[in-house]
């Protein structure tokens, strides 16, 4: 099913060898030439800081939502507070929400919070390609560690796992299958009068308590099923986030309409392919002039990897390019827009009273559909 393929030489005697015009600059007479330093090699390293808050954000977020449910299903008075935030986890009721919106022009009253992080994340994409995944997503941070697990433990002797082509294509399909799936059932076959009935019903307003009570009490099934996704994603590179995901999908789609993309000049690329190894897509970015794909999640991982002066750059060739930085800052400049515009707007904290969302927390367990 899968087969190793043995990686290429150590990048620096490839660059060397290939172009050491470009590796070196120069200095004092009979003092050794030094060699090029990659301006964005901090870029993974910001990545994983970017990350490292949001997923501690989250964590708040989880632990403040926690209290407020115990709250409310106990019974007791309610002073602990319900973080908007937590609608992000609540993807099918986004979408949901979306039809509504394109349906009546009407904003989800119920979880408005969950409609505008879809937006925000198909915003993002739009403007930064996929860097929704690469940049913010709590599962692409896992999947990211996941990788670094596998780097250090299986693939430590310089080979790396690759699925052949013939079984990729497949499997990649799937997550595009199941995104249609959604998108069929709910934005073309789902009725504007549906819609209304589904968001003021109790399941829906407690989509939240039921998300939480799913990991709380995790069936032995659920339970493998997790285990055997983080094991994959060892082996191979963001299993569930390359083939599973259907959320990645809809905003790897969008980010094909992203001005901004990594682009390679063929004339200074000495072919070390330190870029390909980096990139968590699989990407051979050093066979591209243009990575214009749905699965380039805007990480800059492959910029950053770059053993050539002005081979890798964005949007435009060479030096001309601009600079990388501007992916990430843009992404994450026009997610805080969204979700500042959302708060201003009225559009982010539930219009539902705390006494209803607590008792359909309280009729949660007993509801299936």
């Amino acid at each position: 099913m899968f087969h190793r393929t043995p990686l290429p030489p150590a990048a620096g005697l490839a660059v060397e060898r290939a172009v050491p015009e470009q590796l070196v600059t120069l200095a004092a007479p009979g003092a050794p030439p030094e060699k090029w330093r990659n301006p964005y090699r901090r870029l993974p390293l910001v990545r994983w800081l970017v990350q490292g808050a949001f997923v501690a954000f989250l964590t708040l977020v989880g632990y403040e939502f926690w209290c407020f449910h115990e709250q409310a299903i106990s019974g007791e008075p309610m002073t602990a507070l319900r973080p908007p935030a937590v609608e992000g986890f609540l993807p099918i009721s986004a979408l949901v929400g979306l039809k509504r919106l394109l349906a009546t022009g009407q904003w989800d009253d119920v979880h408005p919070a969950g409609l505008a992080i879809l937006l925000g994340a198909v915003a993002m994409s739009l403007v930064a390609r996929k860097a929704f995944c690469s940049w913010l997503c709590p599962v692409g941070t896992l999947s990211r560690a996941l990788e670094w697990v596998g780097g250090k433990t299986l693939w430590r002797r310089g080979r790396q796992l690759t699925v052949p082509r013939w079984l990729d294509l497949p499997l990649l399909s799937l997550k595009y299958l199941l995104l249609a799936f959604f998108l069929w059932t709910i934005l073309v076959r789902m009725p504007a009068e549906a819609i209304e009935m589904f968001q003021r019903s109790p399941y829906n307003m407690a989509a939240d308590a039921k998300m939480l009570a799913f990991f709380q009490d995790l069936s032995t099934t659920a339970a493998v099923v997790l285990v055997a996704l983080a094991l994959l994603s060892i082996v191979v590179k963001h299993f569930w986030c390359r083939y599973l995901c259907p959320y990645g999908a809809l905003v790897g789609l969008a980010g094909l309409l992203s001005p901004q993309r990594v682009v390679r000049d063929p004339a200074t690329c000495n072919d070390c392919q330190a870029c390909t190894r980096a990139c968590p897509a699989q990407i051979p970015v050093h066979a591209r002039g243009s990575v214009w794909t749905a699965e380039c999640t805007g990480c800059m991982s492959c910029v950053a990897a770059c053993t050539v002066a002005d081979c890798l750059t964005t949007t435009r060739r060479g030096e001309k390019g601009l600079t990388p930085w501007l992916v990430p800052a843009s992404a994450l400049g026009t997610f805080l827009a969204v979700w500042a515009v959302a708060k201003a707007t009225g559009h982010w904290d539930t219009s539902v009273p705390a006494e209803v969302l607590a008792r359909a927390y309280q009729l949660a367990p007993f509801l299936s559909h």
